[in-house]
This record gives structure tokens, C-alpha cells and sequence, in this order.
């Protein structure tokens, strides 16, 4: 890409970038067209490829943004110490929607490019995907699974409390009023309906 990007205002800058986070978080790399991302982002093409050359230098930039801005989102979110499963999974959910309020769609984008099966977009993104998610499963691993009983699989309560949020997380950023507080004061609501249902 070309580096000259970040010189342009940061309202010029995130238009761009949500817009492509939007169409690819739709369509995956094959399908979205750059013709909606200009059109969605209020530029020219020219504009667009002056500064990502192709739509495979675009997506692999906004991957690599994307992973930056979560992982940056996590570190001051999350505590360094914490463990307790439930306050953990929270300071998660804290920075997820940090994130969100900047970039709606970022969480689906990097949900979409786990399904993603094109060749070129996976040769540009497969390095930076791994290390994401070893950084996402040595947060899960720190959990205290001491606070289950031995008939509680604590996995399966990850995955409910990840199922439910990414619901959650879904119908709000379709909504027309899209706000990341409010998602959060949802998604913490049954946060702690599944705590005690979990820990009676």
C-alpha cells in the first residue's frame, strides 16, 4: 500500500476503511466489489487503487489493520492478570465493542475471513490470521475453569457466551442506529444471565 494513506484526514482514512470492512465482511474477497466500496466510501477508484494498487492489497491491508486495531483494543482492555472466567470473557467483550465504535464491522470482516477459501486471500492474510488467533486462545486459556463443576463442560459456556454476542453483535451493526454502548449494556446483561445459570 501506499504509506501516504495515513496522511489523509483520519475522517477520510476510517470512511474508506469502513466501507471496506463492510463489503467484505458481506461478500468475502471474491464477491465484494470494489465498485460498491468506492461507492459506499464516497471516492473515486483511482483514489482507491492510488493508494492500495488492487483489491487484494486493500484486503490484505485491512486485515492486517484490523488485527492491529483489535489486538491494541485488548491490551487496554483486558487486565494482564486476570483470570476469573466471567470478568475476563467481560474485559473481552469490553474491547470488542471499543472497537466497534470506531469500526462497526470489524469483528464481522474478521469473522468472514475465517470462512475465507480464496487461494490469494488466504497466501496474504494466513500469517497474520494464525497469530490473531493464538492471541484470542491464549486469552480463553487463562480463564478460571476452577468455578465449574465437574458435570459443567466450560467450553461449551465459552461458545454459548461467543454464540449469544455474535447474535447480539450482528443485529445491532444491521440495525439503521447502530451504538456500540448499547450493544455492550445488552451483551453484559446476558453475560450475567448465563454467569448465574451457569454457576447455581
Amino acid at each position: 500500500m501506499n504509506e501516504r494513506f495515513f496522511e489523509l484526514k483520519k475522517e477520510k482514512q476510517d470512511r474508506m476503511i469502513n466501507a471496506a470492512l463492510k463489503v467484505f465482511s458481506q461478500y468475502g474477497y471474491r464477491r465484494a466489489s470494489t465498485d460498491e466500496i468506492i461507492r459506499d466510501a464516497q471516492i473515486s477508484k483511482g483514489l482507491l487503487f492510488h493508494y492500495f494498487e488492487s483489491k487484494i492489497g486493500l484486503y490484505a491491508f485491512l486485515y492486517d489493520y484490523a488485527t492491529r486495531f483489535v489486538t491494541l483494543e485488548l491490551t487496554q482492555n483486558v487486565e494482564p492478570g486476570e483470570n476469573d472466567f466471567f470478568t475476563l470473557y467481560k474485559q473481552i467483550l469490553n474491547a470488542k465493542t471499543d472497537s466497534m465504535y470506531r469500526y462497526p464491522y470489524v469483528f464481522l470482516f474478521l469473522d468472514k475471513a475465517d470462512e475465507e477459501s480464496d487461494q490469494d486471500a488466504l497466501s496474504e492474510i494466513e500469517e497474520r490470521r494464525d497469530k490473531y488467533h493464538r492471541l484470542m486462545d491464549a486469552l480463553k486459556e487463562r480463564a478460571d475453569i476452577t468455578v465449574f463443576g465437574t458435570d459443567m463442560d466450560y467450553v461449551k459456556v465459552w461458545n454459548l457466551l461467543d454464540f449469544t454476542v455474535d447474535g447480539l453483535m450482528l443485529k445491532a451493526v444491521r440495525s439503521d442506529n447502530f451504538r456500540a454502548d448499547f450493544l455492550l449494556e445488552e451483551a453484559t446483561e446476558y453475560v450475567d444471565m448465563i454467569k448465574n445459570m451457569t454457576l447455581k
